[in-house]
């Protein structure tokens, strides 16, 4: 029975999507981006990473970095939350304020892109998958007053608070249980409702590698991480299919000592040193000649969905589109 809903719901959208065709309706942009926390470029690029490797014949991969300008204004720690804030708010640590993982104190003045898509267009469907919680709650800051009171139109995140469905163990495997169920979820709900933007956030590679640093067990982390990124790219697919144009960036908020790998939170090459994969071109030259930064991602996604942030926002951002034309 369920298969022949299934069969049944998309019969309907590609009803939808030929009589949209029919009236000339433009079709939808759409946008999601993955972050798979602290995998250097160095390993992305030597670890077999089938999936990803999908989405950049379709785009273009590159090295990129974090961390601001070192020794400037900009200067921003080689951390998670740091690195999260940059990307949302195209701004470095010296603008957004968060700089470091715990006792955040986001200066909601630089708003994320979230803010800016849903001021620009309520209409729009937002979406996170996230295995940790202070990303929508904190950084974001949904519902809080500084941060325009806005609410995500779907959420998917708390889990690791939850020690009865996720019983918490010392490597940390309950982490990817969360990792697995996140991605499982935001794949069926893209696939079924198609949101305007989507964040998926996973963990468990960052974990493996403070645990073990460089090696074969942070190398399987990246595979399987890889594996997941897949579950969504799939999804998207299914939504191309239907005629929707969807923008695919996945990249990383850090990379690792070069030391042993387990550390990051400096200054180094090794720990600056991120990469970005998207499924777009063309592409500007900063971006294939691994120029590009994490600050430019939400400009870039801005480009591509049509949205335009309010001047006052836009005049604040550090990143440029990395996007060739429209």
């Amino acid at each position: 029975m369920r298969s022949l809903l299934s069969l049944i719901a998309a019969a309907l959208m590609l009803s939808a999507c030929h009589a949209s065709r029919a009236r000339g309706t433009a079709p939808a942009y759409k946008a999601v981006f993955v972050l798979v926390d602290g995998i250097p470029a160095d390993v992305v690029e030597r670890v077999p990473t089938p999936f990803l490797d999908a989405i950049a014949r379709e785009g273009a991969y590159a090295r990129a970095h974090v961390g601001g300008e070192r020794g400037g204004p900009t200067e921003t720690p080689t951390t998670s939350a740091p690195g999260y804030m940059s990307l949302l708010t195209s701004t470095w640590a010296n603008k957004h304020n968060v700089w470091d993982n715990g006792n955040q104190r986001p200066d909601y003045r630089f708003w994320n892109l979230f803010r800016i898509v849903e001021t620009a267009d309520s209409t729009r469907k937002t979406a996170i998958f996230s295995t940790w919680l202070d990303n929508r709650t904190v950084l974001i800051g949904e519902g809080q007053p500084d941060a325009g009171n806005f609410r995500l139109d779907h959420a998917v995140d708390g889990f690791e608070l939850d020690t009865v469905a996720y019983p918490h163990d010392r490597a940390k495997r309950y982490i990817l249980a969360i990792d697995r169920h996140v991605t499982d979820e935001a794949a069926n709900y893209i696939a079924r409702t198609g949101p305007d933007l989507s964040w998926v956030y996973l963990e468990h590679t960052d974990d493996v590698a403070h645990a073990t640093g460089d090696g074969p067990d942070f190398d399987a982390a990246v595979q399987r991480a890889d594996s997941l990124v897949g579950r969504i790219h799939a999804a998207v697919k299914q939504r191309e299919r239907i005629g929707e144009r969807w923008m695919m960036v996945v990249t990383t908020d850090h990379g690792r000592d070069s030391v042993s790998g387990r550390g990051h939170g400096g200054r180094s090459t090794r720990e600056r040193t991120t990469w970005i994969v998207t499924n777009q071109r063309p592409l500007t030259p900063r971006f294939t000649r691994g120029d590009a930064a994490i600050v430019d991602i939400a400009p870039s996604i801005l480009h591509f969905l049509r949205v335009r942030a309010p001047a006052a926002v836009a005049t604040q951002m550090e990143g440029v589109s990395f996007l060739a034309r429209d």
